[in-house]
C-alpha cells in the first residue's frame, strides 16, 4: 500500500496520518474524520487480497459483523467502504495496549485484572453471541486495554453468524491454535462454548504468563487442546478464579459455562464478594495507540 502516506484521503472523507499495525489482511492507520474531526482508526485492507475472494468476504463480513455490535467493550465500527480499490473500515482509535503486549512485557498479571478481563470481554461475547456472531478468534492481541481498565474486544474477521455456511477452504482450520478449542481443533464447527473455552485460555495465560497448550508445531498445539489437561495454575490465584477459568478450558463444551452471560454475571458476583475493584488499571509499561488488525 505504498500509495498511503500521512494525508491520504480515502472516500473524500477520512485523512489518513499514521501506520499503527499490520497483519495478514490489512493494515491500521490512525485518521482523522473531515466531516466531525473525530481521530479513528481506520483498518484497509492489502490490494493483493481483494483479489483472493475467500479473504475479501471476510474483511466485508467483518465490516458487517462487527458494524452491527453496540456495545461499550466491543470496538465499535463506525463506516465502511472502498476507494479507488482500496477496501476500508472505520473503527473508534482505542488508546492503550493488548493483553498480548500487557503479558509480553510485564508477565503473570494480577488476579483482579484476570478477574476484570474475564468479565468484560464476557460481557462483548455475550451482546455477539445474542446477535448469533461467534467471535472465533478471541485472543490476546484482539483484547485491548486502556490505561483505565477498559476492556475491548477487536477483529471479527473470522467470525461468522451462526446460522450462516461458513466458507473456508477444504481442510483450513480458522482461528489462531494457541485459542482453538477442542471441537475445532477437531473440525467442527465453532460454537459460543467455543469462544469461552479461548477466554479460559487467555485468562489462564494471564495468570501465568505462558500459553497453556504451546507445543513445537500447529499440530501439537492442536492435539494438546483435545488431549492434555491445562497446567495447574499458581497458588496465589483465587480459587473461585481458578475454578472459572478451568470450567472455561473443560474439554466438551457442555460443561463449560451455559453462555458468555452466565460466566459475565457469575464473574461479577465473585468481584463484588471479595470486594474487588471491577476495573482495576493495568500497568502498561509503554502506552501506545492500537487497534486490531
Amino acid at each position: 500500500m505504498h500509495r498511503l502516506h500521512d494525508g491520504y484521503v480515502l472516500a473524500r472523507r477520512y485523512r489518513v496520518s499514521s501506520r499503527i499495525a499490520s497483519g495478514g489482511m490489512g493494515e491500521v492507520w490512525s485518521g482523522t474524520d473531515l466531516e466531525t474531526e473525530e481521530t479513528l482508526a481506520i483498518k484497509i485492507m492489502h490490494p493483493h487480497t481483494a483479489e483472493e475472494q475467500t479473504f475479501a468476504a471476510r474483511f466485508r463480513e467483518e465490516a458487517r459483523l462487527a458494524g452491527e455490535l453496540r456495545h461499550p467493550n466491543i470496538v465499535h465500527v463506525c463506516d465502511s467502504g472502498e476507494d479507488d480499490g482500496l477496501a476500508f473500515m472505520v473503527m473508534e482509535l482505542v488508546p492503550g495496549t493488548t493483553v498480548a503486549k500487557l503479558v509480553a512485557s510485564t508477565g503473570a498479571q494480577r488476579p483482579a485484572l484476570v478477574w476484570s478481563v474475564m468479565s468484560q470481554v464476557a460481557a462483548a461475547l455475550a451482546v455477539a453471541h445474542e446477535h448469533g456472531i461467534v467471535h472465533r478468534d478471541v485472543k490476546p492481541s484482539n483484547i485491548l486495554i486502556t490505561a483505565d481498565g477498559v476492556v475491548k474486544l477487536s477483529d471479527f474477521g473470522i467470525a461468522h453468524a451462526t446460522d450462516a455456511v461458513v466458507e473456508t477452504r477444504m481442510g483450513e482450520i480458522l482461528g489462531t491454535p494457541h485459542y482453538l478449542s477442542p471441537e475445532q481443533a477437531e473440525g467442527k464447527r465453532a460454537t459460543p462454548q467455543s469462544d469461552l473455552y479461548a477466554l479460559g485460555v487467555v485468562a489462564h495465560e494471564m495468570l501465568t504468563g505462558h500459553k497453556p497448550f504451546a507445543r513445537d508445531t500447529p499440530i501439537a498445539t492442536a492435539l494438546a487442546h483435545l488431549m492434555s489437561p491445562p497446567p495447574e495454575l499458581p497458588e496465589r490465584v483465587p480459587e473461585e478464579l481458578a475454578a472459572m477459568v478451568l470450567a472455561c478450558l473443560e474439554k466438551e463444551p457442555q460443561d463449560r459455562p451455559i453462555s458468555a452471560a452466565d460466566l459475565r454475571d457469575a464473574v461479577r458476583e465473585a468481584v463484588a464478594r471479595a470486594g474487588l475493584d471491577p476495573q482495576p488499571r493495568p500497568f502498561i509499561p509503554h502506552e501506545s495507540i492500537l487497534t486490531g488488525v
